[in-house]
């Protein structure tokens, strides 16, 4: 090989090495200007003044102790933590000092954050900040937290590469947002009736992200130990008209830009007789007529990198073949002893 090609090919190494090195979620990921923040924060502040918010929080409450059991499964003590999109401390509420010492409540509302709770002998500090616009100083914080807020940011991989930044070295992101399949009687309600009604169909409920695509995020920001699971949660409600008030009741209405400025009263109408039509039916135990309601919760995790963490084997070191699986029997009867370590009997 010649001198010039043994050039060329240690530069294109260096470039290949230089990116990877630097490579982020933004990098990958075009942003996609969906949502008007503005007119979410202030839905937000709305929803936070309202006398009837707390029989609307239901389903916050619920997904917030869900995402608080994560972190306790987590046999360490977090020194700094940070809840993005907190309302009123639906995670921080369930904490024990025994695993998180100081919590930051982060929320866009300062009435949500005045009437937020945190669990007895946790420290905490409350900051109105735009979970679109992360600003703690690199490598500050042990853990990051977020329940069902994400759901709402534009950059969502500038937001995941913040989070990254701010982390330190073998920090954990746990969070969870609301998946595709959530609300998805009332959307497709609202396009038959759009249909019927109107001609045509209009985004009456915003978009929400896909499993594959927070698995690419994390990837993309180069999170490591990930986990992405899903729930369904399924709530009954009396109508569909019920549905749609606890939505606007929570601060969850529509916030995109190609929203239509109203819902034509008949479109309401015959959006809720096709919900009772295509997915109402008699609770006997209640002795009503009920409509269903799906919430799909996309559940999240991943640490940043750290020499400390756990790496797999090196290719080739197994013991046992996969093809030898059909002698599964044999091989669990070969019964060895592991000397545990004082870490691990912790």
């Amino acid at each position: 090989m010649k001198e010039d090609e043994l050039w060329l090919s240690s530069k294109r190494v260096s470039v290949v090495w230089w990116w990877f090195r630097w490579k982020t979620a933004s990098s990958v990921y075009r942003t996609m200007n969906v949502f008007d923040r503005k007119v979410k924060i202030l839905q937000r502040e709305r929803s936070a003044q309202r006398e009837d918010y707390h029989l609307a929080e239901y389903i916050k409450e619920e997904v917030g102790w869900r995402t608080a059991d994560r972190i306790l499964d987590v046999k360490r003590v977090f020194k700094n933590a940070v809840e993005l999109g907190a309302g009123r401390g639906y995670v921080s509420r369930h904490l024990l000092p025994d695993s998180v010492e100081k919590v930051t409540l982060c929320d866009t509302s300062q009435t949500h954050l005045d009437k937020a709770i945190v669990g007895d002998g946790v420290k905490f500090e409350k900051v109105v900040m735009d979970e679109e616009n992360v600003d703690f100083p690199e490598n500050s914080m042990d853990l990051v937290v977020s329940s069902l807020c994400l759901h709402w940011v534009n950059d969502l991989p500038g937001c995941f590469d913040k989070i990254m930044r701010i982390l330190k070295p073998d920090g954990v992101f746990i969070a969870c947002v609301f998946g595709g399949d959530t609300l998805m009687e009332l959307r497709q309600s609202l396009q038959l009736a759009d249909t019927d009604r109107m001609g045509g169909m209009a985004p009456h409920i915003s978009p929400f992200v896909r499993v594959r695509d927070i698995g690419g995020l994390l990837t993309a920001s180069g999170y490591t130990l990930q986990t992405v699971d899903v729930d369904t949660i399924t709530v009954w409600y009396p109508s569909a008209w019920h549905v749609m008030h606890d939505t606007r009741t929570l601060g969850e209405g529509n916030a995109a830009f190609n929203r239509p400025l109203r819902l034509n009263r008949d479109v309401q109408f015959a959006a809720a007789a096709i919900y009772d039509e295509m997915y109402g039916k008699e609770l006997p135990e209640h002795k009503s007529r009920g409509v269903p309601a799906t919430f799909e919760i996309i559940n999240f995790l991943g640490w940043k990198p750290s020499p400390d963490q756990p790496k797999p084997l090196e290719r080739g070191s197994g013991e046992i073949s996969l093809k030898d699986l059909h002698r599964i029997d044999e091989i669990i009867q070969d019964v060895k002893t592991v000397e545990l370590t004082e870490e691990d009997k912790k």
